[in-house]
Protein backbone atom coordinates (compact mmCIF):
# COMPACT_ATOMS: atom_id res chain seq x y z
CA UNK A 1 0.00 0.00 0.00
CA UNK A 2 1.24 3.44 -1.29
CA UNK A 3 0.90 6.34 1.27
CA UNK A 4 -0.74 8.30 -2.11
CA UNK A 5 -3.95 5.37 -1.68
CA UNK A 6 -4.76 7.40 1.77
CA UNK A 7 -7.27 9.87 0.24
CA UNK A 8 -8.93 10.84 3.78
CA UNK A 9 -9.08 14.59 4.22
CA UNK A 10 -9.08 15.37 0.12
CA UNK A 11 -11.52 17.34 -1.38
CA UNK A 12 -12.19 17.46 -5.13
CA UNK A 13 -13.95 20.64 -6.23
CA UNK A 14 -16.45 20.79 -7.83
CA UNK A 15 -20.26 22.11 -9.00
CA UNK A 16 -22.24 18.64 -8.69
CA UNK A 17 -25.70 18.87 -6.77
CA UNK A 18 -23.71 17.44 -3.85
CA UNK A 19 -21.18 19.86 -3.53
CA UNK A 20 -23.64 22.50 -3.30
CA UNK A 21 -25.35 21.21 -0.66
CA UNK A 22 -25.18 23.49 2.54
CA UNK A 23 -22.56 21.65 4.53
CA UNK A 24 -24.69 20.82 7.64
CA UNK A 25 -27.02 18.96 5.35
CA UNK A 26 -24.21 17.01 4.13
CA UNK A 27 -22.94 16.04 7.61
CA UNK A 28 -26.70 15.31 8.66
CA UNK A 29 -27.42 13.39 5.88
CA UNK A 30 -24.35 10.99 6.81
CA UNK A 31 -25.04 10.70 10.43
CA UNK A 32 -28.58 9.67 9.07
CA UNK A 33 -27.14 7.15 6.03
CA UNK A 34 -24.94 5.72 9.11
CA UNK A 35 -27.88 5.33 11.33
CA UNK A 36 -29.57 3.28 8.24
CA UNK A 37 -27.23 1.16 8.13
CA UNK A 38 -26.97 -0.07 11.28
CA UNK A 39 -30.34 -0.65 11.50
CA UNK A 40 -30.67 -2.95 8.33
CA UNK A 41 -31.20 -6.49 9.15
CA UNK A 42 -31.68 -8.03 5.84
CA UNK A 43 -30.17 -8.14 2.16
CA UNK A 44 -33.20 -5.68 1.13
CA UNK A 45 -31.74 -2.93 3.91
CA UNK A 46 -28.76 -3.30 2.58
CA UNK A 47 -29.40 -3.50 -0.85
CA UNK A 48 -31.00 0.19 -0.98
CA UNK A 49 -28.38 1.54 1.09
CA UNK A 50 -25.85 0.56 -1.42
CA UNK A 51 -28.23 1.41 -4.64
CA UNK A 52 -28.46 5.08 -2.24
CA UNK A 53 -24.77 5.00 -2.36
CA UNK A 54 -23.81 4.36 -5.50
CA UNK A 55 -26.32 7.01 -6.67
CA UNK A 56 -24.57 9.83 -4.58
CA UNK A 57 -20.98 8.57 -5.93
CA UNK A 58 -22.68 9.31 -9.68
CA UNK A 59 -24.31 12.39 -8.52
CA UNK A 60 -20.64 13.58 -7.01
CA UNK A 61 -18.76 12.78 -10.42
CA UNK A 62 -16.33 11.63 -7.66
CA UNK A 63 -14.25 8.85 -9.26
CA UNK A 64 -14.51 5.08 -8.47
CA UNK A 65 -11.26 4.57 -8.62
CA UNK A 66 -10.39 7.18 -5.98
CA UNK A 67 -12.43 5.88 -3.87
CA UNK A 68 -11.29 2.05 -4.09
CA UNK A 69 -7.88 3.63 -3.72
CA UNK A 70 -8.99 5.10 -0.28
CA UNK A 71 -10.44 2.20 0.62
CA UNK A 72 -6.93 0.17 0.48
CA UNK A 73 -5.62 1.26 3.98
CA UNK A 74 -8.64 -0.29 6.10
CA UNK A 75 -8.76 -3.57 3.44
CA UNK A 76 -6.89 -5.36 5.98
CA UNK A 77 -9.36 -4.32 8.75
CA UNK A 78 -12.82 -4.97 6.81
CA UNK A 79 -11.38 -8.80 6.03
CA UNK A 80 -10.04 -9.44 9.84
CA UNK A 81 -13.57 -8.54 11.04
CA UNK A 82 -15.42 -10.36 8.28
CA UNK A 83 -12.97 -13.96 9.69
CA UNK A 84 -14.24 -13.41 13.15
CA UNK A 85 -17.40 -12.94 12.07
CA UNK A 86 -17.61 -16.20 9.55
CA UNK A 87 -15.75 -18.39 12.53
CA UNK A 88 -17.19 -17.25 15.64
CA UNK A 89 -20.81 -16.42 14.92
CA UNK A 90 -22.76 -19.44 16.27
CA UNK A 91 -25.59 -21.19 13.92
CA UNK A 92 -28.19 -23.49 13.85
CA UNK A 93 -28.07 -26.59 12.31
CA UNK A 94 -25.12 -28.81 10.89
CA UNK A 95 -22.34 -26.27 9.51
CA UNK A 96 -21.19 -25.52 6.09
CA UNK A 97 -17.51 -26.58 6.91
CA UNK A 98 -15.70 -27.83 9.92
CA UNK A 99 -11.56 -27.66 10.33
CA UNK A 100 -9.61 -27.98 13.60
CA UNK A 101 -11.68 -25.57 16.10
CA UNK A 102 -13.15 -23.84 13.42
CA UNK A 103 -16.96 -24.42 12.12
CA UNK A 104 -18.22 -22.30 9.38
CA UNK A 105 -22.61 -21.81 9.20
CA UNK A 106 -25.02 -20.17 7.10
CA UNK A 107 -25.31 -17.45 9.98
CA UNK A 108 -21.70 -16.88 10.02
CA UNK A 109 -21.85 -16.32 6.21
CA UNK A 110 -24.48 -13.94 6.48
CA UNK A 111 -23.07 -11.88 9.38
CA UNK A 112 -19.31 -11.66 7.54
CA UNK A 113 -20.72 -10.50 4.20
CA UNK A 114 -23.09 -7.91 6.19
CA UNK A 115 -19.81 -6.43 8.22
CA UNK A 116 -17.92 -6.19 5.84
CA UNK A 117 -20.60 -4.68 3.77
CA UNK A 118 -21.45 -2.41 6.41
CA UNK A 119 -17.97 -1.39 6.82
CA UNK A 120 -17.59 -0.34 3.62
CA UNK A 121 -20.35 1.75 2.80
CA UNK A 122 -20.03 3.31 5.92
CA UNK A 123 -16.06 4.41 5.34
CA UNK A 124 -17.28 5.52 1.44
CA UNK A 125 -19.90 7.62 2.62
CA UNK A 126 -17.52 9.17 5.10
CA UNK A 127 -15.36 9.43 2.23
CA UNK A 128 -17.76 11.06 0.03
CA UNK A 129 -18.60 14.17 2.64
CA UNK A 130 -14.27 15.23 2.94
CA UNK A 131 -14.47 14.87 -0.58
CA UNK A 132 -17.34 16.92 -1.53
CA UNK A 133 -16.54 19.62 1.24
CA UNK A 134 -13.90 21.57 1.66
CA UNK A 135 -12.59 22.21 5.66
CA UNK A 136 -13.75 25.38 6.06
CA UNK A 137 -17.14 24.55 4.95
CA UNK A 138 -16.91 21.90 7.54
CA UNK A 139 -15.35 24.15 10.36
CA UNK A 140 -18.64 26.35 9.93
CA UNK A 141 -21.11 23.59 9.80
CA UNK A 142 -19.81 21.64 12.72
CA UNK A 143 -19.77 25.04 15.06
CA UNK A 144 -23.56 25.85 13.46
CA UNK A 145 -24.78 22.14 14.79
CA UNK A 146 -22.90 22.32 17.97
CA UNK A 147 -23.77 25.86 18.79
CA UNK A 148 -26.54 24.92 21.22
CA UNK A 149 -23.58 23.04 23.54
CA UNK A 150 -22.31 26.98 23.96
CA UNK A 151 -25.01 26.99 26.65
CA UNK A 152 -23.47 24.62 28.93
CA UNK A 153 -19.69 26.41 28.18
CA UNK A 154 -18.43 23.87 25.99
CA UNK A 155 -16.01 25.50 23.36
CA UNK A 156 -17.32 24.42 20.32
CA UNK A 157 -15.23 27.21 18.03
CA UNK A 158 -12.72 25.60 19.24
CA UNK A 159 -13.01 22.38 18.50
CA UNK A 160 -14.82 22.16 14.81
CA UNK A 161 -11.85 24.66 14.09
CA UNK A 162 -9.30 21.67 15.73
CA UNK A 163 -11.11 18.68 13.81
CA UNK A 164 -11.15 20.50 10.80
CA UNK A 165 -7.38 21.68 11.15
CA UNK A 166 -6.48 17.99 11.87
CA UNK A 167 -8.57 16.41 8.28
CA UNK A 168 -6.65 19.70 6.73
CA UNK A 169 -3.55 18.21 7.01
CA UNK A 170 -3.91 14.72 6.84
CA UNK A 171 -3.05 14.93 3.04
CA UNK A 172 -0.26 17.40 3.95
CA UNK A 173 1.46 15.01 6.45
CA UNK A 174 0.96 11.62 4.30
CA UNK A 175 2.49 13.98 0.98
CA UNK A 176 5.56 15.04 3.71
CA UNK A 177 5.70 11.34 5.06
CA UNK A 178 6.26 10.21 1.52
CA UNK A 179 9.03 12.36 0.85
CA UNK A 180 10.48 11.70 3.53
CA UNK A 181 10.79 8.16 2.82
CA UNK A 182 12.07 8.69 -0.35
CA UNK A 183 14.47 10.72 1.05
CA UNK A 184 15.76 7.84 3.48
CA UNK A 185 15.77 5.08 0.75
CA UNK A 186 18.24 7.20 -1.34
CA UNK A 187 20.30 6.72 1.95
CA UNK A 188 19.78 3.07 1.93
CA UNK A 189 17.27 3.07 4.52
CA UNK A 190 14.92 -0.25 4.41
CA UNK A 191 11.08 -0.35 5.26
CA UNK A 192 10.03 -3.33 3.77
CA UNK A 193 12.22 -6.26 4.84
CA UNK A 194 13.56 -7.95 8.08
CA UNK A 195 11.73 -8.85 10.95
CA UNK A 196 9.39 -6.84 12.53
CA UNK A 197 12.07 -5.15 15.33
CA UNK A 198 13.98 -4.37 12.70
CA UNK A 199 11.13 -2.56 10.71
CA UNK A 200 9.87 -0.54 13.70
CA UNK A 201 13.84 0.22 14.35
CA UNK A 202 13.63 1.80 10.67
CA UNK A 203 11.05 3.46 11.43
CA UNK A 204 13.05 5.91 13.82
CA UNK A 205 14.79 7.90 11.15
CA UNK A 206 11.21 8.62 9.40
CA UNK A 207 9.20 9.56 12.66
CA UNK A 208 11.80 11.88 13.93
CA UNK A 209 11.97 14.29 11.39
CA UNK A 210 8.48 13.77 10.83
CA UNK A 211 7.65 15.19 14.05
CA UNK A 212 9.76 17.75 13.49
CA UNK A 213 8.02 19.04 10.86
CA UNK A 214 4.69 18.34 12.00
CA UNK A 215 5.53 20.66 15.06
CA UNK A 216 6.86 23.26 12.89
CA UNK A 217 3.92 23.40 10.57
CA UNK A 218 1.95 23.51 13.80
CA UNK A 219 4.03 26.95 15.01
CA UNK A 220 3.73 28.61 11.73
CA UNK A 221 0.11 27.92 11.71
CA UNK A 222 -0.41 29.62 15.24
CA UNK A 223 2.00 32.33 14.08
CA UNK A 224 0.00 33.05 10.73
CA UNK A 225 -2.90 33.41 13.11
CA UNK A 226 -1.92 35.33 15.27
CA UNK A 227 -1.01 37.86 12.62
CA UNK A 228 -4.28 37.82 11.30
CA UNK A 229 -5.63 38.70 15.15
CA UNK A 230 -7.33 35.62 15.19
CA UNK A 231 -9.09 35.27 18.52
CA UNK A 232 -11.70 32.65 18.55
CA UNK A 233 -15.64 32.90 17.61
CA UNK A 234 -16.58 36.01 19.30
CA UNK A 235 -17.37 38.49 16.80
CA UNK A 236 -16.02 36.17 14.19
CA UNK A 237 -17.33 36.92 10.67
CA UNK A 238 -18.04 34.29 7.73
CA UNK A 239 -17.17 35.12 4.09
CA UNK A 240 -19.81 32.70 2.86
CA UNK A 241 -22.93 32.53 5.48
CA UNK A 242 -24.57 29.01 5.71
CA UNK A 243 -28.16 29.01 4.32
CA UNK A 244 -30.53 26.33 3.73
CA UNK A 245 -31.74 26.15 0.57
CA UNK A 246 -34.69 23.88 -1.05
CA UNK A 247 -32.97 21.32 -2.00
CA UNK A 248 -31.21 21.30 1.45
CA UNK A 249 -34.82 20.41 2.93
CA UNK A 250 -35.46 17.64 -0.10
CA UNK A 251 -31.98 16.11 0.65
CA UNK A 252 -32.91 15.98 4.91
CA UNK A 253 -36.52 14.75 4.37
CA UNK A 254 -34.80 11.53 1.87
CA UNK A 255 -32.42 10.82 4.51
CA UNK A 256 -35.06 10.83 7.13
CA UNK A 257 -37.28 8.89 4.55
CA UNK A 258 -34.31 5.73 4.27
CA UNK A 259 -34.27 5.81 7.94
CA UNK A 260 -37.76 5.29 8.26
CA UNK A 261 -37.46 2.56 5.34
CA UNK A 262 -34.79 0.58 6.17
CA UNK A 263 -36.39 0.92 10.07
CA UNK A 264 -39.42 -0.89 8.63
CA UNK A 265 -37.38 -3.42 6.64
CA UNK A 266 -35.73 -4.43 9.72
CA UNK A 267 -38.24 -5.14 11.88
CA UNK A 268 -40.15 -7.41 8.83
CA UNK A 269 -36.11 -8.98 8.72
CA UNK A 270 -36.21 -8.02 4.75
Amino acid sequence: MALKDITLGQYFPGTTLIHRLDPRTKILGTAAYIVALFLAKGPGGYAILLAVLAALIAISKIGLKSILRGMKPILIIVIITGLLNLFYTPGQGAPLLSFWVFSIYREGVWAACAMVLRIAMLITCTFLLTYTTSPIQLTDALERLMNPLKAVKVPVHELSMMMSIALRFIPTLIEETDKIMSAQKARGADFDSGSLVQKARALVPLLVPLFISAFRRADELAVAMECRCYHGGEGRTRMRQLKLAGRDFAALFLAVALCVVIGVLARFGL
